[in-house]
């Protein structure tokens, strides 16, 4: 399985879940039993640090830091061979739109545009994306990580 629902604690590591091209929800409003309730209902993982929470139907997630436990859920799910770096809107979980160059020329710094040849568009909530120095960062933590073979 590769859809997720992740607790309020965990949100560093849902953001990299997505990051990583999986569906990943993350909703620090939702009670408990809202959670357990919609990873049954559209058949996810849960996953929280939560003792009691993990008992009525999550993961239990060991590590203590975010790495760890993203080098944790990949294992312990198999995901190996589906990870798809930044396909997906790390911030609201959308898939991400492949966008031509021309089309971000309005939607992005002059610099930006000048700079990078790559951009993609989130359908969800209208943020742009481009191979600037952001991106060589999180590549270089997902090479850290192991999972940063580029797609």
């Amino acid at each position: 399985m590769s859809r997720f629902v992740v607790d309020c604690m965990l949100g560093r590591l849902a953001r990299w879940l997505r990051i990583l091209g999986f569906d990943t929800l993350f909703d620090c409003k939702l009670s408990d039993q809202e959670l357990l309730n919609l990873a049954r209902s559209q058949n996810r993982v849960l996953i929280t640090r939560d003792r009691e929470l993990a008992a009525r139907g999550g993961y239990l997630l060991g590590a203590k830091n975010w790495e760890d436990g993203l080098r944790e859920v990949i294992k312990a799910f198999h995901l190996e061979d589906r990870i798809n770096p930044f396909s997906r809107c790390p911030v609201c979980n959308s898939p991400l739109k492949k966008m031509e160059r021309e089309e971000a020329r309005v939607l992005v710094p002059p610099l930006a545009f000048a700079r990078a040849s790559r951009f993609a568009l989130c359908p969800g909530c209208g943020r742009v994306y481009w191979d600037g120095t952001h991106l060589l960062r999180m590549k270089n933590i997902l090479n850290k990580l192991g999972g940063g073979d580029e797609k």
